[in-house]
């Protein structure tokens, strides 16, 4: 390895430890409580190695919002397969959410955490960004809501608007986890989560 290719992976090496650092320390403090100065305390870096990576920190929490939000979608390419019909794909993007916030429980609660935020924390710029990265695997299942209709498995619906509605029921059947120890039984909530995906695909079916 030459000086130039070792030089390339030591700075990628702290940019991680840097992004490592702000995902404990947001998840244990909150945004507020997180400075840059705590995150360079921590890390063993000086600010200015800090903002030699991020500018600030909201391009820094951002990072890691971009990060997640990559992470699932390439889980969800990876569990859809090409070939399958439309109802495979969908019932493998819900198991694909569900072992992202089980496999990558930080990744989630980064994501969970903004957006259950109360106030728009990131500037336009970033926030465009992130939101492109989100809507890439509301896309996805999105797409596989069109080929239901246009194969004609499926009723004639907004596939878009089904696809958020579903998303949106992914994700907080995920939040009811918590309560595993309380309302639900140990494993009731992962049986729950799939009877949502059933209960939607025969709504959306055509009888």
């Amino acid at each position: 390895m030459g000086a130039k290719e070792r030089r390339e992976r030591e700075r990628e090496q702290r940019k991680n430890h840097i992004l490592d650092t702000a995902r404990a320390l947001l998840l244990e403090k909150g945004l507020n409580a997180t400075s840059i100065n705590q995150i360079a305390k921590r890390s063993e870096l000086s600010i200015g190695a800090i903002y030699f990576y991020f500018k600030d920190k909201e391009e820094l929490f951002a990072a890691l919002q971009v990060e997640g939000l990559e992470l699932l979608h390439q889980a969800i390419i990876q569990a859809v397969n090409k070939k399958s019909p439309p109802e495979k794909k969908i019932s493998s993007i819900a198991q694909a959410y569900l072992r992202f916030s089980e496999d990558h429980k930080n990744y989630f609660d980064i994501i969970n955490y903004f957006l259950t935020s109360p106030e728009t924390i990131f500037p336009p710029k970033l926030k465009n960004e992130i939101d492109g990265r989100g809507n890439a695997s509301i896309t996805t299942l999105t797409d596989a809501i069109r080929e239901g209709i246009d194969c004609g498995r499926f009723k004639a619906v907004d596939p878009r608007r089904q696809a958020i509605i579903l998303w949106s029921a992914f994700h907080g059947m995920i939040q009811l986890k918590k309560l595993q120890k309380t309302i639900l039984a140990d494993d009731e909530y992962q049986s729950l989560y799939m009877e949502i995906v059933d209960r939607f695909l025969n709504g959306l079916r055509k009888p």
